[in-house]
């Protein structure tokens, strides 16, 4: 009789090898796979051939193909002439499982057991311990008439097994590549009662999302959605909120639940409305100067009365400034007119106020926005409205969630300005313009208005009162779960803004449409067999256009836990302002998970290319055209910069200047709609895919698919930027060899976990348990834990903003060369040199949170093994 693999019952330590064939290899390295109701062992990793053992199970027999096997087997034995035969039964008692081998004489064609039990495989008995063979004569006569049959049945075997084995085998291992990848590998997944399928892998759950995410209706959500008022804190947004959560109720989500910030926003005054003023020779107030768009404002703006001549200061970037300065126009005591685009508003004022600047005013220059015949563009009179805190969330509860205002002291953010600012449309910057004297601006700054050329002051006195007020607003974030089977405790969290400042359709109706679209099909795979092994969460955003306001407060309430908790943050916010190009502002960790996602979603305007085909098109590094840094006002940046969890927020825009209505009132469904000829709702489908397929992958796969080892080349990007200053502190006796060390340690212990993870079984779930736990906090391992989150919240040494990061260290360091030329700190605008004691706790401070970021990649204290 052939040998057959061990039972999963059997458990003898002394004969823990399994008869494969072609092989004998450890039990404990094989891998279960279940195929019908047969119990495959897969081989491991790096073994030669495919070997595969059967193992028969007592039931139904595994199916057609395994009872003609096992009628093979019958009829070689039937014909076998032996009077004697081994047959095995199963011992009753405390040990089950185990079957005992007896002799049993009897006639010549006596039929086997009807059922294959899992057996255990005996060494040869003592001599004298059995009865008297029979004549060897004859056993060789009966074995030479067998021996054909018994050469059948072992290559119907083994090719069954060979078949059996490269199915399973091409669809478990993940070392096959991206097309093969299985999302879940575990025998033991339970279904849903109501699902009659297998087990789930990556192409069944593939074409089940896309099946129910077609069946859904983007174009009328989004619509119906622009149509709504949704300012923060009205009485439109309120009903809205309603709405949402009763259709998250309606999906039968396993948790469905709302929670109300009192936070502190700013609104014009609509009896006091922001002027601006011609001012003459003797400091009086001369011809008002119209704001055709009165209710356009900045939220967060210093209120009050700034008064000064006006100078034109491109974009209003530091070196921007610097050049300025350069150029023999001081920005000091003087109003900016600073152009739209680039950096955002609050970046354009903080660098106004640290050069000294008295007030901004910023408007949309023509030059910035789509030219050409058959191109929208901004109307002349229209002004965009941006708030201008240099931060996230409630400006007034910095650090502490705005659940009850009262119980906290009057503090405010450090990044609110301290002067104030005032967006103005095209028509009123001409008029400002041709007052302007002084030098020509450089030919990069020249734009489209109607003046010719663009000088850059100063001019004529101008005055800007602003009357904006504070009030203590309500805010309702909504929260939608699908809790996860084997780790419920583990959040993947999608979520999308709902507020908007006027119709704003691109800004947040498309991705509230994306979040319901994803929340209806998501429980659709639930109700059809579907089961996470962690937990999605869907959330719906308010005070998004007040600087991240719901998201950061949030964050700030659930601190403790979410860092502990959230494996990824999925932002839908901007997601459609074009159709050209693709960019994908990200975290490190994801961008492998990314480019693999890229290969399996259609372009939504190249017919029979992916994502990832369209992009390498253009530029052969997809990496350099696709991805971005994330900006401070993207939610996407709070779950980074400040709680330690990768984040990611995709985008569709136009290839060129970007789409001109965001942020204004003309931001409609129409305009959208003609800004993408159409393909708005083909556009939509396509984020709904990418960010659903990277959902399935972060909470299905046993193993978190984050690539850890990314941060390592941003290391060795960031801190190789160090090394030309690396004589000039030598000579001051300075040396850069501790971060170093740091950054050998990091990319060392990364390396060290790759190779763990890849000897490793994925079927032992508290191995994988551990590796993702290690792998989920490497974004938290990078927040600097020398520095307080009230005063520095940001406290990510590579995105967040403090003498803690990197990029401090570098403008910093920059000031050795030149009298600081092309550093951008506010210590160069206010003429402050290199400091030797600033440099050393800078460097200590960087230094040490590389270091704990290596250890603790490194895992247990006793596995840390670094050279510092």
């Amino acid at each position: 009789m052939p040998r057959v693999a061990e039972g999963p019952q059997s458990r003898d330590d002394h004969q823990a090898t399994t008869a494969w064939i072609g092989t004998e290899v450890p039990r404990e390295t094989r891998t279960p796979l279940l195929f019908q109701n047969s119990l495959c062992w897969l081989p491991p990793r790096g073994l030669g051939t495919c070997a595969l053992g059967l193992e028969f199970l007592q039931g139904s027999g595994g199916g057609t193909s395994m009872e003609r096997l096992g009628g093979l087997l019958r009829r070689a034995q039937r014909l076998s002439p032996g009077p004697s035969q081994t047959i095995y039964k199963r011992v009753e008692g405390s040990q089950q499982g185990r079957l005992e081998e007896e002799e049993e004489d009897g006639e010549e064609g006596a039929e086997p057991p009807a059922h294959f039990f899992p057996m255990e495989l005996r060494g040869p008995e003592p001599l004298g311990s059995r009865p008297a063979r029979q004549n060897p004569g004859l056993w060789a006569a009966a074995g030479r008439r067998a021996a054909p049959y018994l050469v059948l049945t072992a290559l119907l075997i083994f090719t069954g097994a060979f078949l059996l084995g490269y199915v399973a085998f091409r669809g478990s291992c993940q070392a096959c590549g991206d097309d093969v990848m299985v999302v879940s590998e575990d025998v033991n997944d339970e279904l849903s009662p109501d699902s009659h399928q297998g087990t789930l892998y990556w192409s069944d759950l593939q074409a089940m999302f896309l099946r129910f995410l077609g069946e859904g209706h983007l174009e009328d959500i989004i619509r119906q959605t622009s149509l709504r008022e949704r300012v923060a804190g009205s009485a439109g947004m309120a009903a809205l909120a309603q709405d949402i959560r009763a259709e998250l109720l309606r999906q039968r989500l396993d948790h469905v639940w709302m929670d109300t910030h009192y936070v502190g926003l700013q609104f014009p005054d609509p009896a006091r409305p922001n002027t601006l003023h011609w001012v003459d020779a003797s400091g009086k107030h001369g011809e008002q100067l119209p704001l055709e768009d009165p209710d356009v404002y900045c939220p967060y703006s210093a209120t009050g009365n700034a008064t000064g001549k006006l100078v034109y200061a491109h974009y209003g970037r530091p070196e921007d400034l610097q050049d300025l300065r350069a150029r023999g126009v001081e920005p000091a005591g003087r109003l900016l007119l600073v152009r739209l685009g680039v950096i955002n508003f609050a970046q354009k004022v903080a660098s106004a106020q640290d050069f000294g600047a008295q007030g901004v005013l910023i408007y949309p220059d023509p030059a910035d926005f789509s030219q050409g015949p058959h191109k929208l563009s901004l109307s002349s009179h229209r002004a965009v409205y941006g708030q201008v805190h240099l931060g996230t969330g409630d400006p007034y509860t910095p650090g502490f969630p705005s659940f009850n205002q009262t119980q906290f002291p009057p503090v405010q953010s450090s990044g609110l300005p301290s002067i104030p600012a005032q967006p103005i449309s095209a028509d009123i910057a001409s008029l400002l313009l041709r007052k302007l004297e002084g030098p020509v601006a450089p030919q990069e700054w020249q734009g489209h208005l109607p003046v010719s050329p663009y000088r850059l002051g100063p001019g004529p006195g101008l005055h800007l009162g602003v009357n904006n007020h504070r009030a203590s607003t309500p805010i309702s974030n909504i929260f939608g779960c699908i809790e996860g089977r084997s780790e419920p405790d583990q959040y993947v969290v999608i979520g999308a803004q709902r507020d908007a400042w006027g119709p704003g359709a691109a800004k947040s109706a498309v991705g509230t449409a994306i979040l319901l679209e994803l929340v209806r099909t998501f429980s659709s795979m639930v109700s059809n067999g579907f089961q996470p092994r962690r937990s999605l969460l869907f959330i719906s955003w308010d005070g998004g256009d007040f600087g991240s306001v719901g998201s950061m407060e949030w964050l700030e309430g659930y601190l403790s836990v979410l860092h502990l908790k959230a494996v990824v943050y999925v932002s839908l916010d901007n997601a459609v302002l074009g159709d050209d190009k693709f960019h994908a502002k990200t975290s490190p960790l994801l961008i492998s998970l990314i480019e693999n996602i890229l290969k399996q979603v259609d372009s939504p305007n190249r017919s029979g290319q992916t994502l990832y085909e369209q992009v390498v098109v253009t530029n052969h590094s997809w990496e350099a055209e696709v991805i971005r840094p994330l900006p401070m006002d993207s939610s996407a940046y709070s779950f980074t910069a400040f709680a330690g969890v990768p984040a990611v927020e995709f985008s569709f825009l136009e290839d060129g200047p970007a789409y001109p209505f965001l942020h204004t009132k003309d931001d409609t469904y129409e305009n959208l709609h003609r800004v993408l000829r159409g393909r708005l709702p083909a556009v939509a489908q396509a984020v709904a895919q990418l960010a659903g397929q990277l959902l399935i992958r972060l909470s299905h796969d046993h193993l978190l698919p984050l690539d850890f080892g990314r941060y390592g080349d941003v290391v060795l990007r960031h801190i190789g930027s160090l090394n030309e200053f690396s004589g000039d502190l030598k000579a001051r006796g300075l040396t850069l060899q501790w971060v170093y060390s740091a950054r050998g340690d990091y990319i060392r212990a990364a390396e060290k976990l790759r190779k763990e993870i890849y000897s490793s079984e994925e079927s032992d779930e508290r191995l994988m348990r551990m590796y993702n736990v290690r792998i989920m906090r490497v974004e938290f391992y990078f927040l600097s834990q020398y520095v307080s989150p009230a005063d520095s919240p940001f406290r990510h040494i590579f995105l967040g903003r403090g003498d803690h990061t990197l990029h401090a260290l570098l403008d910093h360091v920059r000031l050795l060369r030149a009298g600081g030329a092309g550093a951008t700190s506010s210590q160069v605008a206010r003429g402050l040199g290199f400091q030797e004691s600033r440099f050393r706790r800078q460097l200590a401070l960087l230094t040490w949170t590389l270091q704990g970021a290596a250890n603790a990649l490194s895992g247990d204290v006793w596995n840390i093994d670094n050279n510092f």
